[in-house]
């Protein structure tokens, strides 16, 4: 009788759903599949508003048809059950395992993209908010570890590593391609998405951006700028929560995967802005935008940055002062790569500088720009060089040569004498005669002071060693 009541309390439960509304796995034999657009046999999680069980008969899922299979009427049904379909999930990480279900899952997708995208008939507002439910369910992941975190290394080159490629993307891009024609479709009302769509909607999708795939990051910025179009509501919230992540970036974690791309959506922002400029741009570009020079990885993402930056200047030029004063404290000391990108931005800026900006910048500026023509490194020696060669940052130098000759003209003279590069020499004589044509009286005043300056920096060696030999003349008689 006790081994009786034993067996009894081991039997197995039935193969139906969990706690949770999903079907308990491992059951295959029980899953069936047609040869048309049908389902696994997967039950979904139900929302209060969810028709999942209607698709569940004997712990079996009814087969779909497709929406040309039925008549009009029944389609926003059937787009409703496609949605609930599409939430279950699989394990991308075995690609043997319910190969059927998963293309199954595929093929519902594929149908919902062509629907929404062909616009047979207006979505219901209660299909909207399953076919976004549906979509959150499946983009919004914990995303896997990254790249640094399985090395223990911060400063990974990005062409020895290879890229990331999510096992479960022919699903996921079909779904990012419905949300995409979803946001872009003439259909969608903005008034009644926006209650799908909203700022909790908006902040999970910014979280994605973190993504190491570089194909699920194209999408994003994609979708999240024809959001900031579409749904003007979103605009100042998107704009703040883009700050926030800049701000997490710069001041904690220096950590992001998809700051470039936010950037690339900032330019085409940045560009659409009304003159005269508010305030809080303003801010966005001095608390945000300059600061994102500091961080090491600025080479990822220093074109975008480079854009919005001169984005700024091209809207405002009274706003060039401080970018180029911004760009000074922020300027590398031993990253001579950094400092070629940098001489390179300045360039930009420059070149959408007026006069009265420039003159209140251009001390600091060129000071900083000697000590870039005599670097050793000969790239970023040569970068700062060929700021000579831009019409217009010449036409600059030239209005205010009386200032700027003095503070460069030394390095200019040592890079002729000492520089170990045959190129840089080149650029600095040619650099040279253009200011000895521009000013000669001018030149030949600075090669005073420069004449000057040596000989007195030589008799000053002289008293040094003249000081330290009696030093040591001193030592010796005491022993």
């Amino acid at each position: 009788m006790l081994n009786k009541i034993m067996k009894r309390g081991q039997r197995k439960p039935k193969p139906d759903t969990d706690g949770y509304g999903y079907p308990v796995s491992g059951n295959r034999n029980s899953e069936s599949v047609s040869t048309s657009n049908v389902v696994a046999n997967q039950s979904l999680r139900s929302g209060p508003a969810s028709s999942a069980n209607n698709l569940v008969s004997g712990g079996a899922v009814d087969a779909l048809p497709m929406f040309r299979d039925v008549p009009g009427s029944e389609r926003q049904n059937l787009f409703g059950r496609k949605c609930q379909v599409c939430c279950v999930q699989f394990d991308f990480s075995d690609t043997l395992k319910m190969v059927r279900e998963k293309e199954v899952k595929r093929l519902s997708l594929v149908e919902l993209v062509d629907y929404v995208q062909s616009g047979s008939g207006k979505i219901s507002e209660s299909n909207q908010e399953e076919m976004v439910r549906m979509i959150s369910v499946n983009i919004f992941r914990c995303l896997p570890p990254s790249c640094y975190e399985h090395t223990g290394s911060e400063n990974v080159e990005a062409d020895e590593e290879e890229p990331y490629l999510d096992p479960s993307w022919s699903h996921l891009q079909l779904v990012y391609e419905l949300l995409l024609r979803y946001v872009v479709s003439s259909d969608t009302d903005a008034k009644v998405a926006k209650r799908f769509i909203n700022h909790s909607f908006v902040l999970k999708l910014l979280d994605m951006f973190d993504s190491e795939d570089q194909r699920e990051r194209e999408y994003l910025k994609t979708i999240l700028h024809r959001v900031y179009g579409k749904f003007m509501v979103h605009r100042p919230f998107i704009r703040k929560a883009i700050n926030n992540i800049f701000y997490r970036f710069i001041y904690e974690t220096q950590r992001h995967n998809g700051i470039g791309e936010l950037l690339e959506i900032l330019g085409s922002i940045i560009n659409g802005f009304a003159l005269p400029m508010k305030e809080e741009h303003k801010l966005f570009l001095v608390r945000a935008l300059i600061p994102l020079h500091k961080p090491k990885s600025v080479a990822m993402y220093h074109q975008q940055l480079s854009y919005c930056i001169t984005q700024f200047v091209e809207k405002d030029n009274k706003l060039a002062d401080t970018v180029i004063t911004g760009l000074l404290k922020c300027w590398p000391i031993t990253n001579c790569q950094k400092e070629t990108l940098f001489l390179g931005e300045l360039e930009e800026v420059l070149e959408a500088t007026q006069v009265t900006e420039f003159q209140r910048c251009m001390v600091p500026l060129f000071r900083q720009i000697a000590r870039c023509l005599n670097s050793p490194h000969f790239q970023t020696a040569e970068r700062a060089l060929f700021l000579w060669n831009n019409e217009h940052i010449v036409s600059l130098i030239a209005q205010n040569r009386n200032v700027i000759l003095p503070l460069v003209f030394e390095a200019l003279e040592n890079n002729i004498q000492s520089h170990w590069n045959q190129a840089v020499h080149g650029l600095t004589v040619n650099v040279r005669k253009m200011f000895q044509e521009m000013d000669t009286k001018l030149f030949e005043e600075c090669q005073k002071q420069y004449a000057e300056k040596r000989a007195h920096a030589s008799e000053a060696d002289k008293q040094r060693e003249l000081t330290r030999q009696k030093l040591a003349d001193a030592a010796n008689r005491t022993q």
